[in-house]
């Protein structure tokens, strides 16, 4: 599902970031480029719902690491 539309951000982009780490608000909207100009802002007011999915992705094992 889209998170932003004028980014195209979906949920994956966002727990694959989780992955990475980036988890935090400043992180998340410096890797999404959010407030960029030709964006509604909308996704950086909610960036709480960002984060949550992020730190969800953080917390899931990775499928390949756990075939192992």
């Amino acid at each position: 599902m889209y998170v932003c539309l004028c980014n195209g951000i979906t949920e994956s982009d966002v727990r694959e970031a989780g992955r990475s780490g980036i988890v935090m608000p400043c992180q998340l909207k410096s890797e999404f480029g959010l407030k960029r100009s030709g964006c509604c802002g909308r996704c950086a007011k909610n960036i709480d719902a960002f984060v949550e999915i992020a730190v969800q992705g953080a917390s899931v094992p990775c499928p390949s690491m756990s075939d192992r």
